[in-house]
Parts: structure tokens; C-alpha cells; sequence
């Protein structure tokens, strides 16, 4: 595509702008004011420069340490507590036949053979 379709704003030079026209004397009147208003409120409110540099405190030791001798606590011992592996659960009824996968990740328990056969009878 040619420049001369593009808008000003892709090109590299950009659009100068004009000069600003109002609608009336008394609406560049207002426009005027308020923007030295703004003007004035920028300068009332700048940020200062910091004149002073933070200095951080020298650390200094601690003049005893924290934990001595006298004020030692001994741990809790426990009896038992072993680690061994835990049997897993199983279920030892009659009444779930099994479990079936209806829609991707949904599992189903099983009741019965009616139940078993609409389970897989069903379509996505």
C-alpha cells in the first residue's frame, strides 16, 4: 500500500497540529484560565529534590547470645510414633458391583446389571 493511504499517525514525521480553535471569545477565555490554573497548582505541588542522604546505622553485635546453656529446653519424646506403610481400604460390600467411566474423567458407581448396561449404552 502506498503512504499517501496511511493516516499521519503511522508515519515518522506524525501531524502537526494547528492552531486550537474555540467555539467563542468567553470559551478561549475559560480555556486560558484553566489552564494557568493547572499551570499553578503543577508549581504549588512539584516534587522537591531531597537535600539530605539516608545514611544507614552501623550494625552493632549483640551483647549476649540468645541462647545459653541455662535456659535450654528439652524436646518432647514421644513413645511409638512408628512410620509403617498403612494397610490400603477396600470395600467389602455387596451392594456397588463396580465403578464405570460415563464422560472422559467422570466415574460412576454401579449398582446393577440395568444400571451397568445405560452406562454403556450412552453416547458423548
Amino acid at each position: 500500500m502506498s503512504m499517501h493511504l496511511e493516516n499521519p499517525g503511522l508515519t515518522l514525521a506524525g501531524k502537526k497540529k494547528g492552531k486550537k480553535k474555540f467555539a467563542s471569545a468567553d470559551a478561549k477565555h475559560k480555556a486560558k484560565s484553566l489552564d494557568n490554573d493547572w499551570n499553578e497548582l503543577m508549581r504549588k505541588y512539584e516534587a522537591k529534590p531531597l537535600s539530605k542522604k539516608i545514611v544507614a546505622k552501623s550494625l552493632t553485635p549483640i551483647a549476649q547470645d540468645r541462647v545459653t546453656s541455662s535456659n535450654k529446653i528439652p524436646s518432647l519424646v514421644t513413645p511409638g510414633g512408628d512410620c509403617n506403610k498403612v494397610t490400603p481400604t477396600m470395600y467389602t460390600g455387596d451392594k456397588v458391583l463396580g465403578i464405570a467411566i460415563m464422560h472422559k474423567s467422570n466415574l460412576v458407581p454401579i449398582f446393577s446389571d440395568e444400571e451397568a448396561v445405560a452406562v454403556s449404552s450412552m453416547r458423548r
